[in-house]
């Protein structure tokens, strides 16, 4: 198979949650081990970082990839979903995997592959292991796809487990308290390596804790020992940049990062605990890798869609935060962007909580109602008629695009156009 048939066959042949949902979620990891029985274990002897969460454990991978780089470790970066082309899923020093080794990897695995029938993520997964295995990467950073306890992911033994957050989302598969979705995120940790955690409210942090001493081990939390502030930042420059200052033993220090949402500072406070956890004698991280790091997140990892201006006149902006804490930080950086009127491009998934997330919506905003090109995306009329009982006033649009285009053609030159609600509404404009 060449490089298309071989995307025609994951896409068509495996379920794929990104597309269909719930139907593509295995809880179990039969098929997992099934896998890296077949395939010889690739998962075996990678020195790697485990990132779960319910928001930032993209971001936080990518600045941890990118600083990593910079001290000229050869670093895989394992994330999900995409947003223009699978091979983003898998990168080694921000190169995609090729083309060619997609392919033949599939085509010489295909019997294997037809006899476990496993997830699309399943299969992403166990060949992100597979290619950094055989690239011998130095350091691998592994990003779960949604949970952990059952996510493909958690076969690996890694140098660190991180835990970003936790917040309400996939409340279908992962439970619908914070409790329920902490526990299964929690299930990342491992006897007698170290954890990290973010972000945790206080009925969480028991969840954790509990975990951390069945299994024996240290456990971190990033937000009582790194406080992060932002300087300044400035949306509406081509050269983003957030200006932080963060006190390191008693010391001021200031970095400046690339990725500009205010909710990143949590993220960075996460980066900090992690290098400050990991082995010093494997891993030689100093402040000028990290300031480097940082400062390139998007140069060095191609991270696409957080706060992402799209356009300066008029500013257009998109980001993938969608559920509850997610809409919640977008909505903060909205308000500290100034503009006149906010003209909103919104389209979501069938398997969220539509109405809770449409209430927190701004009601003097105007919005483009539309569907992303998946098979998930929640029907445009419905999503219309769902806003309006919620007080937000729009228009229907065929595509995200379409949508996008409209937006920009009723604003004035001091109005912001944000599109958003949803990771696939968000990589039908970058």
């Amino acid at each position: 198979m060449n490089y298309q048939e071989t995307l025609d066959y994951l896409f068509s042949a495996l379920p794929m949650f990104h597309r269909v949902g719930a139907a593509a979620y295995k809880a179990n990891l039969d098929n997992t081990h099934a896998l890296c029985n077949a395939l010889e274990h690739p998962e075996k002897g990678l020195v790697c970082i485990h990132i779960a969460g319910t928001n930032g454990k993209g971001s936080t991978s990518h600045m941890l990839a990118s600083i990593f780089q910079e001290a000229g470790f050869k670093t895989g970066l394992y994330t999900s979903p995409h947003l223009k082309d699978f091979r983003e899923r898998i990168k080694i020093n921000g190169i995609k995997v090729e083309e060619e080794w997609v392919a033949s990897f599939i085509t010489q695995n295909k019997n294997k592959i037809d006899s476990i029938q496993p997830s699309f993520f399943e299969m992403s997964t166990i060949m992100a292991f597979q290619y950094f295995k055989e690239q011998k990467t130095d350091i691998a950073i592994i990003e779960t796809g949604l949970g952990g306890r059952l996510d493909t992911t958690n076969v690996i033994q890694p140098e660190i487990s991180v835990i970003t957050n936790i917040g309400y989302d996939h409340m279908n598969l992962l439970g619908d308290t914070l409790e329920k979705i902490a526990f299964e995120k929690a299930g990342i940790i491992k006897p007698h390596i170290p954890v990290v955690i973010g972000e945790f409210k206080e009925e969480t942090k028991s969840v954790f804790m509990q975990q951390a001493e069945k299994c024996e081990t240290n456990i971190s939390f990033a937000q009582d020992n790194f406080i992060v502030t932002a300087l300044d930042f400035d949306t509406t420059r081509s050269t983003q940049k957030i200006i932080v200052k963060i006190t390191i033993d008693g010391v001021e220090r200031y970095f400046d990062c690339d990725l500009t949402g205010n909710y990143q500072l949590k993220n960075i406070a996460t980066v900090f605990q992690t290098l400050e956890i990991l082995d010093k004698n494997k891993f030689l991280i100093t402040e000028e890798y990290i300031t480097t790091g940082l400062r390139n997140v998007k140069r060095n990892t191609g991270l696409m869609g957080r706060w992402q201006i799209l356009q300066s006149s008029p500013l257009t902006i998109c980001d993938t935060g969608h559920n509850e804490d997610g809409i919640n930080e977008v909505l903060k950086m909205i308000a500290a962007t100034p503009h006149q009127q906010l003209h909103f491009v919104l389209g979501m998934v069938n398997d969220k909580e539509i109405e809770k997330i449409l209430n927190m919506l701004p009601k003097d905003a105007l919005y483009y109602f539309c569907k992303a090109n998946i098979p998930r995306g929640l029907d445009v009329a419905e999503l219309s008629s769902k806003a309006m009982s919620c007080g937000l006033n729009g228009s229907i649009h065929e595509s995200v695009m379409l949508a996008l285009k409209a937006a920009q053609a009723n604003s004035s030159v001091n109005d912001l156009v944000f599109v958003g609600g949803s990771t696939f509404t968000v990589a039908e404009v970058v």
